[in-house]
């Protein structure tokens, strides 16, 4: 019983190890808001332009630029005065262009200083030695914070287009246009979700409150460990300009693998009737679950999700995560609490060798 305890206290210790470092992760790559009910998309470009990517970022909040051409890039602001030059030399900012200094804040809220006016002389700033960009470009998402549009208003119950923008591009000698539009759907009703989310607590702690066998919550287990891998599978690629693809995408999957060994764990530990320490792993699982979703919280309320899969699997495997974090650490703890192991359990162990104690 003894070495039984040593062993899982030393499990537990790595676990939480590896959580202390996953813990600062987001679990979609590259932070913001993972649920909207509005949502921005690119039509067109017209003409198409080899070489040059455009992506809408963050529902429509962000708007970013890579130029793999030999040939720069002109982005002009809003008076149609020069404002982003993005090339193979990297990105120079108009420091005399309002939109400079309107575009650093999601609701324009910046003020522009004196000198910058769109009649000025261009005074040319690098910003960067990379041939991408990303900036809050105005015309491609709703300004007006914490107030809806007036036809969302009218009629919130359906979904809107919110409007139809344009964003005009030079390359070299040929003119281009980005035309998108933002749209608005209604988020899900919490008459009918949050009592299933609120059901999906009480499973896990019951399963480890009240089960006879620990089996039930190694079960539970292996459904969270599954819901965190898809999860993590299906994150959307981070923005080009991010500064480690590579870094951001282990940080951001580091919860989920973590997270998969501890199910696997938890579930054979369970199925061999050691209840003490499928409690324990579940404890720790709880947590990697909530680490994993607790940054994804908002789309369960929201009507758009951040996701490269079917967004009510995103919103379900979400659910999953939170709701389950919540139940397994209290389950958990219930379980180390109630289950005692007689003698050294083997691969076939009888589960009426589990005895209650609480």
């Amino acid at each position: 019983m003894r070495r039984i305890g040593a062993r899982a206290l030393v499990l537990l210790a790595g676990l939480l190890a590896v959580l202390a470092v996953a813990g600062p992760a987001s679990a979609h790559v590259g932070g913001g808001a993972a649920g909207s009910d509005f949502d921005g998309r690119i039509v067109s470009v017209t003409p198409e332009l080899p070489g040059v990517t455009v992506r809408i970022l963050q529902f429509g909040d962000e708007f970013e630029l890579v130029n793999d051409t030999a040939t720069e890039v002109l982005v002009p602001g809003y008076s149609d005065e020069p404002y982003l030059r993005i090339g193979p030399d990297g990105v120079w900012r108009n420091a005399n262009s309002p939109a400079t200094y309107l575009n650093l804040d999601r609701f324009g809220n910046a003020s522009p200083p004196p000198q910058a006016d769109a009649d000025a002389e261009p005074d040319w700033v690098q910003v960067s030695t990379e041939p991408r960009y990303v900036w809050h470009d105005h015309r491609t998402h709703w300004m007006t914070e914490n107030l809806l549009p007036p036809v969302v208003q009218a009629d919130p119950t359906r979904a809107h287009t919110v409007s139809e923008w344009t964003v005009p591009l030079r390359h070299g000698e040929t003119e281009a246009e980005v035309a998108g539009v933002l749209t608005w759907e209604p988020p899900p009703s919490p008459a009918l979700v949050w009592p299933v989310y609120a059901a999906l607590v009480l499973l896990a702690v019951a399963a480890g409150l009240l089960a006879r066998t620990p089996r039930p919550l190694g079960v539970l287990m292996l459904v969270g460990g599954a819901a965190a891998l898809w999860h993590a599978l299906a994150t959307p690629e981070p923005p080009a300009s991010l500064g480690s693809h590579t870094g951001a995408i282990v940080a951001a999957l580091l919860p989920a693998g973590t997270a998969v060994l501890a199910a696997v764990l938890g579930f054979r530990a369970s199925w061999r009737g050691r209840g003490a320490m499928a409690g324990l792993l579940a404890v720790v699982l709880g947590w990697l679950f909530l680490v994993q979703g607790l940054p994804d919280v908002d789309v369960l309320w929201t009507a758009n999700v951040l996701s490269n899969g079917p967004q009510e699997v995103a919103r379900a495997s979400v659910a999953v995560l939170v709701s389950f974090g919540v139940g397994l650490v209290v389950g958990g703890i219930a379980a180390v609490r109630r289950f005692r192991e007689t003698g050294t359990p083997r691969a076939d162990v009888d589960t009426t060798s589990l005895v209650p104690v609480g």
